[in-house]
């Protein structure tokens, strides 16, 4: 019997410098056959942006077990590859800003400048380095306005573990990865076969049995989304499995890693007729969406409503509750920003480093109806009152 997520959760923080050789969660079996309660789907989704990593240090097992304690439909992550070709959770392609590793003697040689993304970056690149040695690293909060009692506490996860997690969850839990980087990773990663990261990505999905169109019933029994901002990974992926994709929009400045394509180029009608041909939504850089000037929201463009016409649905990123990242216009109330992306914009989905938060507003103003709480309840009251208001 495998142990509780809960229990996991505290062997990790007691036991913050022991190196697993081999994986801290027990890799799940396909089906275990239990019925768990299903994913809801009829309110936008609750994405755990890199798990709970307001709290707890992003894409460790801690901050996506947060996540799922806090309510969260959907964990996401991003997959990269080690030297070995080893698929693991971690965001940026160097170590540099969330691990120990400048402090680490043994890897002082190790650091190098590579082009990613157009730009040349200096620093500890992860495909420098095996899975042994990445899992010997310890994980550190990105902000340090945030709690940082959890530094040094844990390691770096593998896609593996990360599947195991939400396995292994009481209820049904989706998984959001996304292939990070690949022309990067396709450059300085090699697999027998001449098999690409994509490739490599899609095949560990498959093993532990995700598949299937959005909300076919293979897919509610294993929600995933697959996101990447290279087009072209997404439209290679199509081929070798349907489950629903999304791709990822950057900053209005940014061209895409793959294509060379603006902004404007990726966002325009003949574009989205086209990338829907291959996904099922667009995930956003929110300020994209509703610009802004000066901290304060401008006027919306219209994205939403075009893809939406699409038939493609939009999770912006990213939500976070501290005061710099809240525009004024919402008076430091994170509440009000859901509430407006939600209620004003139609989006379809959140992606945020607060779970618990978007959760309590969701189980607020539109609560599972067997979950409806006092607090729920006047709140519909005060909606239905405040309707009729100036007659």
């Amino acid at each position: 019997m495998r142990p509780s997520l809960r229990t996991i959760y505290f062997l990790l923080l007691l036991l913050p410098h022991v190196v697993f050789s081999r994986p801290l969660f027990p890799l799940p079996s396909k089906s275990n056959g239990i019925e768990k309660r299903p994913l809801q789907t009829f309110r936008p989704y609750n994405i755990a942006h890199r798990g709970s990593n307001g709290e707890i240090p992003e894409e460790t097992a801690a901050a996506y077990l947060r996540a799922i304690e806090e309510g969260a439909d959907f964990i996401e992550t991003d997959i990269l590859a080690s030297k070995d070709g080893a698929l693991i959770c971690f965001h940026d392609v160097t170590l540099d800003a969330t691990t120990d590793v400048a402090s680490r003697k043994e890897f002082s040689n190790r650091r190098r400048t590579y082009e990613v993304e157009w730009f040349n970056i200096t620093g500890w690149f992860v495909v420098d380095f095996t899975l042994e040695e990445l899992k010997t690293l310890k994980v550190n909060q990105r902000y340090p306005f945030r709690d940082q009692q959890y530094n040094g506490k844990f390691s770096i996860i593998t896609f593996e573990e990360f599947i195991s997690i939400a396995l292994d969850a009481s209820r049904t839990v989706g998984i959001y990865p996304e292939m990070k980087d690949p022309v990067f990773i396709n450059k300085h990663v090699k697999w027998d076969g001449g098999k690409k990261f994509e490739d490599k990505f899609v095949d560990t999905l498959l093993k532990y049995g995700y598949k299937g169109q959005y909300m076919s019933e293979n897919w509610l029994k294993q929600p995933l989304f697959i996101q990447s901002f290279a087009p072209t990974s997404l439209v290679h992926a199509s081929k070798l499995t349907d489950s629903p994709k999304i791709f990822l929009i950057d900053d209005f400045s940014v061209r895409t890693q793959d294509t060379n394509q603006s902004y404007w180029d990726i966002t325009s009608d003949d574009y989205l007729a086209y990338i829907s041909n291959y996904v099922v939504g667009l995930g956003p850089w929110k300020d994209t969406v509703v610009p802004a000037a000066k901290n304060y929201t401008m006027a919306p463009t219209d994205l939403v409503a075009r893809a939406h016409a699409h038939n493609l649905q939009v999770h912006p990123y990213t939500y976070r509750n501290e005061n710099q990242f809240l525009h004024l216009n919402f008076h430091q109330d994170p509440y009000a920003e859901y509430d407006f992306w939600i209620n004003s914009m139609g989006v379809d989905g959140l992606f945020t480093d607060f779970t618990g938060s978007l959760h309590r507003y969701q189980e607020l103003v539109a609560p599972h109806a067997k979950d409806e709480t006092a607090n729920s309840l006047l709140v519909k009251i005060a909606q239905m009152i405040s309707q009729y208001e100036g007659f």
